[in-house]
């Protein structure tokens, strides 16, 4: 039997992933399968527990991430975040978060690293994400926006160890000034009405938007930053660059970004990032 492998979450249909992970296993001579898989976070135990020795690994999107970081032996990401995004099945499960090095990648490819000041929108399992590789690619201050002061709260207690300075801000405020990057990790629907109250295009040290959102393609926030003549980043660039590295825990071998970056950008039917 073929080896398996999944991605898991709700909904799941618009998933590429699998776009992505049939790409590298084409490029590696691998006669894998590779399925979307509907699932929610009270179905996750079971599911996993229920797979037979034909499954080598899962791709975890959301709703499923917080679940998926105790189903297994965590990575260091993993305990910090407390969200997992990929699961290695074998003689002892384990579970990883590719996510941080996806944003990362994605940050740096598109010259978007050296980055003191950000603004982050979203406080959930993503940016919790978002704000580690934000840490790492070396900004200092974070402006993070949310609707629920508590959590915003949390949030800024969670990331202070890190040595970053969180300010937390009601989700819409106008830019920090200073602000050099916006990633926002939130639907589109909750951030629409907003946009103009952000004020990207009069933000004047910002240089770049990074939209975790690619479903659709372009975001609103995406167009306006893109009509500002701002760089933008789309989730698809930090879908595939994550993907590389779970390729590699998955099957042990490497695939060249750009083979991923191709495939997932051909089955959203987008061009090359703006």
């Amino acid at each position: 039997m073929s080896p398996h492998a999944a991605v898991l979450g709700s909904p799941i249909a618009h998933s590429l992933s699998p776009a992505i992970h049939r790409a590298a296993y084409d490029y590696l001579g691998l006669d894998w399968n590779y399925e979307r898989v509907e699932l929610r976070p009270e179905q996750f135990d079971r599911f996993v527990d229920g797979l037979d020795d034909s499954w080598r690994g899962l791709s975890v999107t959301m709703p499923l991430k917080e679940a998926a970081a105790g189903c297994g032996i965590p990575d260091a990401d993993v305990l910090l975040t407390g969200v997992a995004n990929t699961v290695v099945l074998g003689e002892r499960r384990r579970v990883y978060n590719t996510d941080i090095a996806g944003l990362t990648d994605a940050l740096t490819a598109a010259e978007l690293s050296e980055v003191r000041v950000a603004t982050l929108i979203g406080n959930g399992a993503t940016a919790r994400s978002a704000l580690v590789a934000l840490v790492r690619v070396g900004v200092q201050l974070v402006e993070v926006q949310g609707r629920d002061h508590r959590r915003l709260a949390a949030f800024r207690d969670w990331a202070e160890p890190m040595g970053v300075e969180v300010q937390p801000r009601t989700l819409g405020a106008p830019l920090d000034p200073a602000s050099e990057l916006l990633v926002s990790t939130v639907p589109s629907a909750a951030l629409e009405p907003r946009l103009e109250q952000l004020e990207v295009e009069h933000c004047p040290a910002l240089r770049g938007v990074f939209d975790v959102i690619y479903h659709p393609w372009p975001t609103p926030l995406a167009a306006r930053a893109a009509s500002a003549d701002r760089v933008v980043v789309s989730g698809l660039d930090m879908l595939a660059h994550q993907a590389r590295y779970q390729v590699r825990l998955m099957t042990g071998h490497d695939v060249p970004a750009e083979v991923l970056l191709s495939a997932v950008r051909a089955a959203a039917g987008v061009g090359v990032r703006s």
